[in-house]
């Protein structure tokens, strides 16, 4: 277990470790996830972001959420030309 210390101008120092073993850098944004009580720290980093590639992928005969709004429009168009 680390332990870090707020500044008094609420600032939090990342321990050195914590920071190499999550690829956390100058300017690394860090995300603050309020679960069940606890605060989680989520460095955004490059891996991060990747491991979200792919999680959105249509399954086959699938439409993305983008198609089905057109055709709602186009057939609620198409009610109104009538």
């Amino acid at each position: 277990m680390e332990t870090a210390y707020v500044t008094t101008k609420g600032q939090l120092v990342v321990p050195a470790r914590i920071r190499r073993r999550f690829n956390i850098k100058p300017g690394t944004r860090i995300n603050f996830i309020e679960d069940k009580g606890r605060l989680v720290m989520q460095p955004v980093t490059r891996e991060y972001i990747q491991s979200f590639c792919g999680i959105f992928k249509l399954k086959p005969g699938e439409k993305s959420a983008v198609q089905e709004l057109l055709e709602d429009r186009a057939a609620d168009k198409a009610k109104e030309d009538r």
